[in-house]
Order: structure tokens, then sequence, then C-alpha cells
């Protein structure tokens, strides 16, 4: 018998107990649970470790806000760490543990997260309070590649794709319009650097980098920093590779 590795992530511990101890009854499914999302990464890279990966997480989509967590999608495109939101784990396990699926639970029908949720790599979403029935279907379905998610969020959730790819597409467009160095600069920016970093960086003067920063900020037609590295972010503008940088120039030292 195939045995399914399941590890719920929820910081509402007498809910955890009860679902992982209702999925334990299940004889082809083994269950483990973590409070937090740090736990669940350290549960991941353990079972990694001893040679016993996780086939899928189910997490809770308000994970943390009981502690105050910030949300992991805002405008300004500053998402919070991996493990202090729901939807930022998703996101976080998808880069780390991408043979890992991820269901979402919620305590409430919300097509913009269900949608956010979609985009940073959930298989599903489903309702707390859903029969066991119905958590199994969507487990053992998430593993045939499927994508689950409630018939009453479907229509909204289509909308708040749609509208995100066009937003996407909109940036795309505005983010093409840079320079070659311009787009450097902005890349630069998604990394976190400061206009003296940057500087150092791309061998430029402070001055040249601030330049280029406000023709970055007028083509993008935003005013502030963040709101160039969110719209940067929507066009899959990737940050520049700190690490592979430092690698570079050593060698080029060497």
């Amino acid at each position: 018998m195939v045995r399914i590795r399941v590890l719920v992530v929820d910081d509402h511990r007498i809910f955890a107990e009860s679902l992982a101890a209702a999925l334990a009854a299940e004889p082809d499914v083994d269950v483990s649970a973590a409070g937090s999302g740090p736990a669940a990464l350290r549960c991941l890279e353990r079972a990694v470790a001893e040679g016993r990966r996780f086939d899928v997480l189910l997490v809770d989509a308000d994970l943390g806000a009981a502690a105050g967590a910030v949300p992991a999608q805002r405008e300004s495109g500053s998402g919070s760490p991996p493990g202090a939101d729901g939807i930022a784990l998703v996101a976080g396990v998808r880069v780390s543990h991408p043979g890992v699926r991820t269901v979402v639970l919620a305590e409430r029908d919300d097509p913009r997260r269900a949608a956010l949720a979609l985009q940073a790599g959930a298989s599903g979403w489903v309702a707390k309070d859903c029969s066991l029935s119905r958590l199994l279907a969507v487990i053992r379905g998430v593993l045939r590649e499927e994508t689950h998610l409630p018939p009453a969020l479907l229509t909204g959730v289509l909308r708040e794709l749609t509208a995100a790819r066009k937003h996407r597409t909109d940036s795309e467009r505005l983010v093409e319009s840079l320079t070659p160095r311009e787009h450097e600069v902005l890349r630069c920016m998604v990394a976190g650097l400061g206009r003296k970093d940057v500087a150092a960086r791309l061998f430029l003067s402070p001055h040249t980098v601030r330049t280029h920063m406000q023709n970055v900020l007028g083509k993008l037609g935003v005013h502030s920093t963040l709101a160039a590295v969110a719209l940067a972010r929507r066009a899959g503008v990737r940050p520049a590779d700190l690490a592979g940088d430092v690698v570079e120039r050593s060698g080029q030292l060497a």
C-alpha cells in the first residue's frame, strides 16, 4: 500500500490535533503537525534528511494572524517572510520543496486570497469545515496533479486571475520601455539595494544612480521605490544575483 505523508500546519492547536487524528485513522495516511510556518519548514527539511519526504501540506490560510502577522501579499510588493502567513508559506515551499503539494484550509470563501494562493503554488483551497471525505478526495486529487476549488469560488477566482494577468501584461509593457542600464538598476532595487549599494555594484556614481532611479520611476509611472518593486515583481523581473556577483568578482580578483 502506497502511504501518503501529510503535514498539517495550523497554529490553532485543537483544530490541528483534531484534523491530524482524523486523517491518521485512514489506513494509507501518515500525519504530522506543525504550529507555525518556520516549524513546518523545519519538518520538511528534517524529513528530506531522513529520506521520508512529505507529499501534501495542509496550510491554514490565516497562519500567524493571531500573532499579528502581516499578509504575504501587499500592494507595495514587500511580502512577509516565508512562514509568517499561510500563502507566504505556500510560496516558500514551492521554491524549497517543489515536489510537495500544498492545500490551503480557509475559514471563509475569499476569491482574491484563493487566487493569490494558486499563484503562490497551491494546488487547492478548501473550507476548514468540509467533510473528511471531501478533504481526502482533495489530498488524493492534488497528488494526481489536479487543482481543487469550491465551485462557489470558481467564477471569482477566474476573475481575479484574469485581472492579475492583465496587470502583469501592463507591467511587462512598462518594464520593456526601460534601457538596459535602467533594467539593471531596477533589478538591484528588487534585490533591496539602496542607492549607494547600487552605485558600488554597477560601478557608477550615486548621482548617476539617482538619475537612473528617477528615470525608472517615471517610465513605470510610479512615485516610490516600493511601488516600482511591486510593479517589477508583477512583470516577472528577477532580483539581481548578489551572491553570484560576489563569486564572479572574487574569481576575477583571484
